[in-house]
């Protein structure tokens, strides 16, 4: 481990990756008493060269968890609820699956959650991490040292950070988990993922509509404009290059062909950016002082908004250090099971076989296949307590909700 000075600072947890997975768990920490540092670049002060596309679909505890973060009201008014999800099998299969309608109303909500860009979440956190963190570290991390006593971090300028814990939310290519040592469970899907906006004539009213087609979803989901919605198309790679090379109007006319009517007319296609589709899961959720958090543990498959909402709720990193920051070491340097590695393991591959699956079943042309698909969704529109059950399950991890995620009303005073 290098040799630490007088000067080098002490934190609790250090939280590599200045995304908003990461930033929310340096709030988090700091919320139930940890001493905090954040590492990463910063958003940038003005707009990039490629501008931010995506979009995140917070469901409702992601939202309670901001609110307790003091940063919900700042984010509310660029937030679209969302108050129903729409799938339909536009395959040309023989098996057809039903059209199917999950509505909040159902389980007496008046929204599963709410959409909001990336950027403009991106943005609020930092603001707030600025303004309630101790240090903010604004380059990148050099190298990481781990030894029996902490950790040292070494960032580009020589500058060092030293901690009891750090929380790994650097995304695919991980500095800290690779530092950790923490294998990996990758897939590769012959996919890529489009993000964009579009405007369209007819008004969403909070409906995000998922197509299902051979090889891949087009997916429309809404913004706080009635008459535009974000859009994440996931298709075969070849197609994509195809789509990407498109002018604004051929790309506006291939997405009509999807939607056909039910939009509308479909016009002012936004910046495009594609992604590839890729599955990641890391063997350990907390190994040698490093808990990983985001895409540093996890990453899915664009289908049925998981990935930022598993980011920001499985099993914790401030469940490790509240009460006593002084407990995690011994947590996370000793070998074999714990309860909270455990839970977080559970919330992950939950999500994740669920996720990887109905993907899966999107790409296969094996008609048993497409016949147990077409049965789950004939079973659940007939039989409402099951539909019921499913969409609960959706909303909450298999794993009781951590205290920041409940609402407000369900905890002792």
């Amino acid at each position: 481990m290098s040799a630490q000075t007088p000067d080098t600072p002490m934190f609790d947890v250090v939280v590599v990756g200045a995304g908003p997975a990461g930033i929310a768990t340096a709030l988090a920490l700091h919320h139930v008493g940890a001493t905090v540092a954040l590492a990463g670049p910063p958003p940038p002060a003005t707009a990039p060269a490629r501008p931010e596309t995506r979009t995140a679909a917070l469901l409702t505890s992601s939202v309670d968890f901001l609110r307790r973060l003091g940063v919900w009201e700042r984010l509310a008014p660029d937030a679209a609820p969302l108050t129903a999800i729409r799938i339909v099998d536009a395959s040309r299969s023989l098996l057809r699956s039903p059209d199917i309608a999950f509505e909040a109303r159902e389980l007496g909500l008046d929204s599963f959650g709410f959409n909001i860009a990336n950027a403009a979440l991106n943005t609020v956190l930092y603001e707030r991490a600025r303004a309630v963190l101790p240090r903010l570290a604004p380059e990148p991390v050099e190298t990481i040292d781990l030894g029996p006593d902490g950790a040292t971090l070494t960032f580009q300028s020589g500058e060092q950070l030293s901690c009891r814990l750090i929380a790994g939310a650097d995304g695919r290519r991980s500095i800290c988990r690779e530092a950790a040592q923490i294998e990996t469970r990758d897939v590769r899907y012959e996919q890529a993922a489009i993000a964009s906006g579009f405007r369209h004539s007819l008004p969403h009213r909070g409906v995000a509509t998922e197509l299902h087609r051979e090889g891949g979803s087009v997916t429309s989901v809404p913004t706080p404009d009635q008459h535009t919605s974000s859009l994440v198309w996931v298709t075969s790679r070849k197609e994509a290059e195809e789509l990407m090379a498109l002018d604004e109007a051929s790309f506006a006319g291939r997405l009509q062909e999807r939607f056909d009517e039910t939009l509308g007319v479909i016009s002012d296609v936004g910046p495009r950016a594609s992604f590839p589709v890729a599955g990641l899961t890391a063997k350990q959720m907390a190994a040698n002082r490093t808990a990983l958090v985001g895409e540093a543990a996890h990453i899915m498959a664009p289908i049925g908004a998981q990935g930022l909402n598993l980011g920001l709720g499985m099993r914790r990193p401030w469940q490790i250090v509240s009460p006593m920051p002084c407990a995690m070491t011994a947590i996370l340097a000793g070998p074999g099971p714990h309860p909270i590695r455990q839970g977080r393991q559970l919330d992950v591959l939950s999500r994740t076989v669920g996720v990887d699956l109905l993907g899966r079943s999107l790409l296969t042309k094996l008609l048993p296949v497409q016949l147990a698909r077409s049965a789950v969704l004939t079973g659940l529109n007939a039989f409402a307590p099951l539909k019921r059950m499913v969409m609960q399950a959706g909303l909450a991890p298999p794993a009781d909700l951590p205290r920041l995620m409940r609402p407000v009303d369900s905890l002792p005073a």
